[in-house]
């Protein structure tokens, strides 16, 4: 048999092959083989300086590995990655040399892991192709789930957001604000709670349509983002109602120059669709250093308190919630400080 007719049988049906001559000089290899080292070329190397023999321990020369017909060979490969290989020889009639045949030989995790086999890389006979199915199966799966578990977490995400955000204003909401208050109370900080409230946002819907007042929420909802820090919350929790809670700051004269200036820019004129719209706002604030254990409920009700006093005092007033010493209940404080 020819060489060449020998060497085509082999990589059909041994596609990890190693065809020897006497002297252990590889003559060819099979194409999964040459996989494994795309980019040196293994005929014309000798085979024990290509690989390192690790069983059988005896066999140390090429001489002793030519008479190692009986034996399964385990090597690996000198350089890196020392990919592990099983294996079996068989000599060639008349002394032309050998065949070691590793098609059986490579772990299938490492040919998938390693060297991106697939089953067209093996013989149509080898029982390592079902196993790469299963390899191929279970990694288009693994791929698979971890898809569309991004995929639910982008969803999960996206839907709690939009269960905490009003839509219109892309403000926080009313839940959102109520787990901020648990998270601020719970964890003992300071903080001050702003009531705000649009004056004169009624006309607007009345003279302009709903259009015209939703684009005044939202332009409202602008000012108190550009007027705030970034650690503060602001919240739209009715249909013209707001709150705002600024994290350890409880200073009435920086919290009466801020309600000032939100009172004074949301008085400006809002143009739209060539009309005017104009409104104002009514502010109320409570401290939590006001209360010896402060409530949500409680905190709340304090800036309701002072917002309603701050209408009754004309609209477009700031005030401070205050408690009476002469046990005649509560009032607030006017807000002028500074």
């Amino acid at each position: 048999m020819m060489t060449e007719d020998l060497t085509g049988i082999l990589e059909r049906f041994c596609p990890m092959y190693v065809l020897l001559d006497d002297g252990g000089r590889i003559l060819n290899v099979g194409p999964t083989l040459q996989k494994l080292r795309p980019r040196h070329a293994m005929p014309g190397q000798g085979f024990l300086d290509l690989f390192e023999l690790l069983r059988p321990r005896s066999v140390t020369t090429i001489p002793a590995l030519m008479g190692a017909t009986d034996a399964k060979l385990r090597l690996r490969f000198r350089d890196e990655p020392q990919t592990s290989l099983k294996g079996a020889i068989a000599r060639l009639p008349q002394g032309r040399g050998a065949v070691v045949n590793l098609s059986f030989g490579i772990s299938i995790l490492d040919a998938v892991r390693d060297y991106a086999l697939t089953s067209a890389d093996f013989s149509a006979t080898d029982l390592a192709i079902e196993l790469l199915y299963l390899v191929e199966a279970k990694s288009a799966a693994m791929e698979a789930s971890r898809s569309l578990n991004l995929r639910l977490q982008g969803a999960r995400i996206a839907a709690e957001e939009q269960a905490f955000t009003d839509m219109l204003t892309g403000l926080k909401n009313r839940r959102a604000m109520d787990q901020v208050l648990s998270q601020l109370i719970s964890m003992q900080m300071p903080f001050a709670l702003m009531h705000l409230d649009l004056d004169f946002f009624k006309s607007v819907n009345d003279r302009f349509g709903h259009a015209a007042g939703d684009h005044v929420l939202q332009q409202a909802a602008r000012i108190m983002g550009e007027e705030t820090r970034g650690t503060d919350f602001v919240a739209r929790i009715g249909g013209d109602e707001f709150v705002l809670i600024f994290r350890g700051l409880e200073d009435k004269i920086q919290l009466n120059k801020l309600a000032r200036r939100l009172i004074e820019r949301l008085q400006e004129p809002v143009p739209y669709g060539g009309q005017t719209c104009r409104i104002s706002a009514s502010i109320g604030t409570a401290l939590t250093s006001q209360f010896p254990r402060p409530a949500a409920a409680e905190i709340l009700n304090a800036a309701d308190l002072a917002l309603y006093a701050a209408k009754r005092a004309g609209r477009g007033e700031h005030r401070f919630f205050s408690r009476c010493d002469e046990g005649d209940g509560c009032v607030a404080e006017i807000g002028r400080f500074g």
